[in-house]
Parts: C-alpha cells; structure tokens; sequence
C-alpha cells in the first residue's frame, strides 16, 4: 500500500514537474496563448463591447507577465526570436485595445442602453432566463434613442475617422448581440416569443439604419469621399504607416519603399522594351502587351491551361532540385472555380491548397468577359502559377500545419513575400521560354511594383482610388475593371495597409538573403528552401536571424537594409 501511495505520489510530481518544464519553453506558452485566445474570443464574441476588451487586454498583459519571466540570456538562437516577436505581438495587442476602449469611452453617449444589450447576452451565454417584458422595453426604449442620435450625428464635427470606423464597429457589434440573443430565446421560451419579435425587428431595423449613417459620415471626409471610381476608403497617414513598419520589422520609411518600388520598375521597364523588340514592336511595349493579353485560351478551358503550365513548373522545380516537395502536398491541391462576386475584388487566380479559378461564367457581361480572359491569358498565368501553388502559397499552408506550429507571428511579408520570390528566382533560371513569357512575368513584376507606389501614395493622402486605377492601367497596362478590382480589394478594409507593399518588399527580403547564403555558397538552393518552409511564418530578418544562427538582443530592433538604394 505503502509502495502504491509513493508511486501515485512520485508519478504526480514527475507529472508536474514536466508540466513546470514545459511551462519554461516558449513554444509551449505560444501554442497555449493561441489556444486560450480561441477559447476567449469564442466566449467574448461580441466584437467592441467594453467587456470583451477588457477580458482580452487583461489575458494579454497577463501572457506578457509570464514572458517576463524567462531568463532571456539563458535563451537560444530560436526561443530569442520566439520572445522578442512573442513579446512584440502581446504589446501591440494590449495597444490595440487600449486605443478601442479609449474610443468607445469617447463615443458611448452615441450608443444608449447599450451597456443593457450586452448585459442580455451575457446572460444568454449560460442561458439564463430573461426578463423579456423588460427587455422589449429596452429594444424600443433604444430604437427611439438611436433615432434620435442619428439626426444629431449627421450634424456632430468633432468626430474623427478613427471614432466614425469604431462608430460602425460598435453598432455591428450590437447588431450581433441582439440577434444572438433573439435566436437563442425566440420559439422556445413563450414569454420571450410574447414580447420580443417586433421590438427586436424594430430595433434591428434601427441598428442598419443606424450603421449606414456611420458609415455615410464617414464618407464625407478627406480621403472618404467617392472620388468616382466607387471606391471608399481610409487613409491612415504617414505616422501610422511608419508605426506599421517598424511592427513588421522593415527598416525603410514610406518614401524609401517607394524609391525602391521606382528602381524595380526601371529593370522592369528595360526588360519590357528587350521583349517587346523580341516580338517585333519596337519600344512600343502596350502592343506587345496587347497581343500576349489576346492569347486568352476559350471559355471553358482555362483549368487546363493552368494544369499545363503547373506540370511545367513542377518539372522545373524538380529537375533544378530547388526544393523538397512533399508527394501529399502535390496530392491534396484541389480547384475551385471563383465566384462573379469575388472576382470583383479577385481579378485573378488566387491560390493555396485550394487554387481558385478566375475566368468568366455565363451571367457576367460581355465586356467583363472579355477583361477577366485577357487578364489571365497563359503568359500571365505562366508568371504567378508557382506563385500561388508550389512552391508558394499551396506549399507554404502544407508547412505552416506542420513545422513550428506554435508559432503564430502571421505577417505578409512572410506570406506574400516567399511568393513573389519565385516570380523574381524562376525569372532569374530563366523558366520564361519567349518574349510573351517574359512579358507575362515583367506585367506581375510591375504590378508589384505598382502596389507599393498606389497604396503607400493613397495612404499618405496624396493620390484618390481614381488616381490608383488609371496608374495601375496606363503604367502597368491593366484592363480597367481588373485595376478597379484590385484597387477595391486594396482599399476596401479587409487588408493591412501594408498588404499589398509586402509583396515585393517581402520578395526582395528572400531574394537578399538567398545571396547571402546560396550565392555564397554556404548553402544549395534546395538546403535554403527546405530550411525556410520549416520555420513557419516569421519577419523575413528573423528567419535571416535563426539561418545565420545569430543571437540577438532583447531590445532588438529592425536594422538589416536588404535593399541597395
């Protein structure tokens, strides 16, 4: 008996102290932070409401106390890198928050007897039984006072854009809370069914109307105005652009990434003209381009030009052994078809395991047929299919699953950025095979180009979405509707501002440390690739960081210029 109680008792402690062990490793804290804010925000789900602010920022700043707890010199190359992006992450969470809560604070008398909404759903997350009677009171008693606010919005002048997007933030925010709670109660509880539907459908009604005044508000400033082009946005400034940067580790100011985007388009520019000669055109390269947008393949047969050109690639993949492919990867990509909705925004063919076909359907019209086929003829699509499948975005979701799962440093310079560095190293081994493939390849080039000059001009306030297209049209020679799709889609909130810049950016930051370590002959090209996909998504430095074995500081701060200006 003796010896069973001393092996229950030994077994427990070794148990916990291999929990404490682990508790030391920041992988661990990684993976329980990820899965602890999944729990949060499907608890808290009510988005803007001050009692899921508050949760999370005490959750944050909770996980930053015990990051302060590790003995950073006792660190590795690896977990040095863990904390210092782990630590950045949590501070810029609890930022996040702090600035919501300060802006809800500011316009909580624009929202009254909300604090009673969210109270409701609070108690429908256990199900506790309403006061439906006084409940429908407070739906009518706030469709009348929101009434109300709505007259005086139109006229208020002291609201910023900032407050104007937490202003539509919050009223989605009630409008999800209000349909949880009528979901939940309304059919099943005969009291609840009594009372509410019609304040609720009032209210609801009120909450869109509501909303729309928002987001009209928001309209009428600089920068939110419909300049024609039916694109509205949001300009965040040069001082938010810069504090972006630094979070994602890019040592450049805007103007710089801008001169930088300039200089490619000059290699581009003189690539151009090479092939446009090639074809016959002389320097007048809108020809050339003209006559490879006009090799569009039929309707119909766009899934099998891109299954061609994906063999292509693979081979050339293979052959050059560039990097390691893993059979079930190849075995589980799948196609869809992209939606006439979506390719308002997608233009193009998106990828990953799942690659999405963008090319005309039935009830499209004619003109946007026409567009949507010349904008993904074979050449272009020869330039982006490694891109969006191997090995790029179909081979970056197969590793992020299973390398280094805890980390959880998502960043479009990663994501983006390995992509685009298979445009600029397959241009490099020359899988172009002719001038239309090379104008294929030099359009996306450019393109990428064009992002960061279009988008980091509209964010600095200087140039209107209009602005944008006809740039994206007469220097980069894109259909209308595609450079409006990629404008909207660029603008329209889903995206970071620095989405679209970290494409080429991203790609460049590959492409200077491949030179440091395949060119120089510390590693092959399939050693480098291979040793990348394995890290996950990290800053591009701080893959540089873990690959050169470098140990880095606990007040590390972003120096590397990768980019030769």
């Amino acid at each position: 008996m003796k010896r069973l109680i001393y092996c229950l008792v030994t077994g427990w402690c070794m148990s916990a102290g291999i929990a404490v062990a682990q508790e030391k490793d920041i992988s661990v804290l990684l993976s329980h932070y990820e899965a602890d804010k999944g729990s949060l925000m499907r608890f808290y789900q009510i988005d803007n409401a001050p009692e899921r602010t508050e949760r999370l920022k005490t959750f944050n700043t909770d996980y930053l106390q015990q990051l302060n707890g590790f003995n950073f010199d006792k660190l590795g190359v690896e977990e040095r890198v863990d904390y210092v992006l782990f630590r950045m992450k949590l501070q810029e969470e609890v930022r996040a928050l702090d600035e919501q809560a300060g802006q809800y604070k500011q316009l909580s008398s624009w929202f009254p007897l909300a604090d009673k909404i969210y109270a409701a759903e609070k108690l429908r997350r256990r199900g506790t039984k309403q006061d439906a009677q006084a409940l429908a009171g407070t739906f009518r008693d706030m469709s009348l006072g929101l009434q109300e606010k709505a007259k005086q919005l139109n006229a208020a002048t002291d609201i910023n854009m900032y407050l104007l997007r937490r202003g539509v933030g919050i009223t989605r925010g009630l409008q999800e809370a209000i349909h949880s709670v009528y979901e939940f109660y309304n059919a099943y509880d005969p009291q609840f069914s009594w009372w509410i539907p019609a304040p609720y459908k009032q209210l609801d009604s009120t909450l869109k109307a509501y909303s729309n005044v928002w987001q009209q508000k928001l309209k009428t400033l600089p920068g939110g105005k419909d300049d024609g082009s039916g694109i509205v946005g949001s300009p965040i400034g040069r001082e938010e652009l810069v504090r972006q940067l630094q979070n994602e580790l890019i040592p450049y100011s805007p103007e710089e990434l801008i001169a930088i985007a300039n200089k490619e388009f000059a290699f581009c520019d003189a690539e151009m003209l090479k092939a446009s000669e090639e074809m016959g055109f002389g320097k007048d390269w809108h020809k050339a381009l003209e006559k490879v947008k006009n090799t569009y393949v039929p309707a119909g047969e766009q899934p099998d030009a891109i299954m061609k050109i994906y063999n292509e690639s693979m081979s050339f993949l293979k052959d050059k052994h560039l990097i390691t492919i893993p059979p079930l990867a190849e075995e589980t990509w799948r196609m869809i078809m992209m939606t006439p909705e979506r390719q308002l925004v997608n233009p193009f063919f998106t990828g990953g395991e799942e690659l999405s076909i963008s090319y005309p359907t039935n009830d499209m019209e004619e003109g946007d047929k026409l567009m949507s086929m010349r904008g993904n003829n074979p050449h272009f699509s020869r330039a982006t299919v490694h891109h969006e499948l191997f090995a790029g975005h179909a081979l970056e979701e197969f590793m992020e699953n299973r390398y280094r799962t805890y980390r959880n440093f998502w960043t479009p310079f990663w994501i983006e950025g390995w992509s685009l560095y298979w445009e600029m190293l397959l241009w490099d081994m020359k899988f172009p095979q002719s001038p239309e493939d090379r104008i294929g390849m030099l359009f996306w080039r450019m393109h990428r180009c064009a992002r960061i000059i279009f988008s980091l001009n509209y964010h600095l306030g200087k140039w209107t979405p209009q602005q944008c297209i006809d740039f994206l049209v007469d220097r980069v020679g894109h259909e209308r509707a595609n450079a409006a799709g990629e404008v909207r889609r660029s603008f329209k909130g889903d995206y970071s501002p620095l989405y679209q810049v970290a494409y080429m950016i991203g790609g460049l930051q590959f492409m200077a440390l491949k030179k440091e370590l395949v060119d120089s002959g510390k590693m092959t090209y399939q050693q480098y690739h291979d040793a990348v996909m394995k890290e996950n998504a990290l800053p591009v430095e701080m893959v540089r960081v873990i690959l050169t074995n470098k140990l880095i500081t606990k007040d590390f701060k972003s120096s590397w210029h990768f980019y030769n200006l």
